[in-house]
């Protein structure tokens, strides 16, 4: 009975003793962890996520590093500028571990060493820097400090991915100059933009005079042609009745002479009586004038058509009508 039970106890303490043992030897890693393996002490491997072996009492976890990317608050701090310009500049640093032997044995705290690390080389960039270049150039500020702290962060086993400043604040009498500054910056380019608006618009409005003028020369020269062209023609068929008319007299018909006269005559008169700006006419004719000049058109007008009668006396003479002289007995008034 005695045997009995000291078998029971020695089987129990042995199941004891597997069960504790694949318990040690079993390791489950999370997703985006690494376990570090240490075998009596020392580095031997390492354990990604998933389901991980060691060998109980001889190996055991030694380091549970976080792979997924991080972040570093960097806090505020004072800097001066290389114009002697203080500020306060705070940043975010984005980084991942690549190794995660070396991110546990070369470097005793990485997350203090990277922080350390970045307000160090913040405080180089911008003495290296005038605080006009410092307010505009934030992604030359960026980029050197990733540069940085990206080499100085290889040996350690850590990817600097990104490093951002978030906010560079000058003192509060500095910032009251850069708003004056900056206020008058943008009259000043208001006030070339006003003049330069102007000087279009007069530019245009000199285009718009030019163009006006050119077309009203182009007007009066296209006028003056055509007032020549109607001058010509009329000189042209005033020319061409004067040569029939002296053609006629050549030939002894001193009836067109007279008709031609008594024409001009009579438009003369028109003239005269139709002017806009008399409201009486007087005309010095004798009215027996006027009936005589009236008896010579008619008889010029029977000469034309072959009518004989009383027209041959002044188809011969083949002068009008003489002003003031009495007229011919054998005229009769209409």
């Amino acid at each position: 009975m005695t045997i009995s039970i000291g078998v029971s106890a020695v089987a129990i303490a042995f199941a004891l003793l597997v069960i504790v043992t694949l318990a040690i030897g079993i390791r489950t890693i999370p997703q985006g962890y690494v376990h570090t393996v240490e075998r009596f002490g020392r580095y031997n491997r390492s354990l990604q996520s998933g389901l991980g072996l060691i060998i109980p009492y001889i190996e055991r976890v030694g380091r549970r590093v976080n792979v997924m990317e991080q972040v570093v608050e960097v806090p505020s701090q004072e800097a001066f500028t290389r114009d002697n310009a203080g500020v306060r500049i705070d940043a975010v640093v984005f980084y991942q571990v690549l190794d995660a032997a070396r991110a546990s044995y070369e470097i005793s705290n990485l997350e203090t060493a990277l922080l350390t690390l970045t307000m160090t080389n913040i405080r180089t960039v911008v003495g290296s820097m005038d605080l006009d270049q410092l307010l505009s150039h934030r992604d030359e500020i960026n980029d050197r400090l990733l540069q940085v702290l990206d080499a100085a962060g290889a040996p350690w086993g850590v990817k600097m991915n990104r490093v951002e400043i978030k906010d560079i604040l000058p003192p509060a009498d500095l910032a009251g100059s850069m708003a004056r500054q900056m206020k008058a910056e943008r009259e000043k380019r208001a006030s070339v933009l006003e003049a330069e608006g102007q000087r279009q618009a007069e530019i245009l409005r000199a285009e718009g005079r030019k163009q006006s003028a050119i077309l009203e020369a182009e007007g009066r020269r296209e006028a003056a042609f055509r007032d020549a062209e109607a001058r010509e023609r009329s000189a042209e068929a005033e020319a061409k009745a004067t040569g029939m008319v002296s053609e006629a007299i050549a030939k002894g018909d001193l009836a067109a002479a007279n008709f031609l006269v008594a024409e001009k005559y009579v438009e003369a008169v028109k003239a005269i009586a139709t002017a806009p700006n008399q409201r009486v006419v007087v005309v010095p004719i004798e009215a027996a004038a006027l009936a005589g000049t009236l008896g010579g058109i008619a008889e010029i007008t029977r000469s034309v058509f072959g009518e004989g009668g009383a027209g041959q006396g002044a188809r011969s003479t083949g002068l009008p009508p003489r002003v003031g002289a009495p007229a011919a007995k054998s005229s009769t008034t209409p």
